[in-house]
């Protein structure tokens, strides 16, 4: 075994018998477990963080597509006449005016 100085020794010393003192059936996380949990943590914010400022940017209006506005306009014409003439034709034949009212 290599030799350890007096310092090492003595914290080998302490470390066993404080390992002889734990309870062997009680299982804790210990401080790796409390900086593992408070990196994450830190981790978590800091990704939050980023994505709120990402979403802050995002423009949410919607450009409307000029090709999708030129098929609707060439469609709306044949529609409405087609709904106008179902809708006469639901309502039965139409009275005209008569001209003296």
């Amino acid at each position: 075994m290599p030799d350890m100085s007096a310092s090492a020794s003595l914290a080998m010393t302490h470390l066993v018998s404080f390992a002889k003192e734990v309870d062997e059936d009680k299982v804790t996380p210990g401080v790796l477990g409390f900086i593992v949990f408070a990196a994450m943590a830190l981790a978590v914010w800091a990704l939050m963080k980023s994505m709120s400022r990402h979403m802050n940017r995002v423009d949410f209006t919607q450009v409307p597509d000029p090709e999708a506005e030129q098929a609707e306009a060439d469609a709306e014409p044949d529609s409405e006449a087609e709904s106008k003439e179902s809708a006469e034709s639901a309502a039965g034949p139409a009275k005209k005016p008569s001209a003296n009212g």
